[in-house]
């Protein structure tokens, strides 16, 4: 990432963040993650090139040791979860030169100080900038030496499943009510040779259609690097050869060419509720389903999607339905 993109607006904690960082920037290359909008103020501030990674789009690079590589400046904006947060902070001081320094900011209003703590178990040196704007930045320095994170495998009994997760991937090794109801509606799903897990997380509704009909083409898709490495882990568990890839929704995916595609759509981006994200994933399964190919979507019942799915998919008729949760199916016409 060489030239600048058309700039995002940055926030006040980007803002402070690229001011605490403007002395090392110019002619540096930077990493930046968790936010396109400091990978463009850091080209604007003369940084030579900047790696970019945020976790749910597809289209930045991985969160691995490759992009942290000998990295001496790295921009970061904190995320919610301590773990994602530890998994950073590990990667960083496990694969990045000795005299990298970590500017990591956010609003306050989402810091703690288990933060400061984390980053104090892969840093000797952590200093905190002065608040302003209601935003703040810790800045890290020296790292430790430390253990690479680990994925973390548990076996849920109730599904004779191992279920892997890496960082603060949604749900982690646990199953979330909402992948609970799609399960329970599993014995009428359709025949399928080819069927998709869109938005797949650990990977858990992947696993069990590839268990279901081990002949089938089975992938499991996701935007969101964490989910994609948390799937890998569930595969390799399970011993179970379903194809992992990391996707914005399905560009990668052809049109027509899969019979079934299940989904439990988020409905949170960032700290907003939107059902903006689920409202495009259903406008990606219906290129993507072949004509009488069936989208199983499981939604919280208050969001009332059956309109919606009618209109991008097809018709979709009811499966199951409880106060908190409802599964539909969609049928894509000719």
């Amino acid at each position: 990432m060489t030239t600048m993109q058309n700039e995002r607006l940055a926030d006040a904690a980007d803002r402070l963040i690229l001011d605490e960082a403007a002395a090392v920037l110019t002619g540096a290359d930077v990493v930046v993650i968790g936010s396109a909008a400091l990978a463009d103020g850091a080209l604007a501030a003369g940084a030579r090139e900047v790696e970019l990674h945020v976790d749910d789009s597809g289209q930045t690079r991985d969160l691995d040791a490759s992009l942290l590589a000998d990295a001496r400046v790295v921009l970061l904006r904190l995320p919610k979860s301590l773990e994602s947060l530890d998994h950073i902070a590990r990667l960083i001081a496990s694969h990045a030169a000795p005299d990298v320094v970590v500017f990591a900011g956010a609003r306050l209003k989402y810091m703690t100080v288990g933060m400061n703590e984390i980053l104090a178990k892969s840093f000797d040196r952590l200093d905190v900038s002065l608040a302003r704007q209601k935003s703040r930045v810790l800045i890290a320095r020296d790292p430790r030496p430390i253990e690479h994170p680990a994925p973390r495998r548990v076996f849920q009994s109730d599904l004779g499943l191992w279920v892997g997760a890496v960082g603060g991937v949604f749900a982690g090794t646990g199953l979330d009510i909402g992948t609970r109801a799609m399960l329970a509606a599993f014995g009428r799903l359709p025949a399928y040779e080819t069927a998709i897990d869109l938005g797949c997380g650990t990977g858990i509704l992947a696993a069990e259609l590839k268990r279901r009909r081990p002949a089938a083409r089975v992938i499991a898709s996701d935007a969101s690097a964490l989910a994609v490495a948390s799937a890998t882990e569930t595969m390799a568990a399970n011993e179970l050869d379903v194809e992992v890839v990391r996707d914005a929704g399905l560009e990668s995916q052809a049109d027509a060419s899969v019979d079934l595609i299940v989904l439990n759509p988020p409905f949170h981006d960032g700290g907003a509720v939107t059902t903006d994200i689920a409202l495009r994933l259903f406008e990606d399964a219906a290129r993507v389903l072949r004509p009488g190919g069936q989208l199983w979507t499981v939604w919280n019942s208050h969001l009332a999607y059956k309109p919606a799915l009618t209109r991008a998919v097809g018709p979709t008729a009811e499966i199951s339905r409880t106060p908190k949760f409802t599964v539909t199916a969609s049928t894509k016409q000719s």
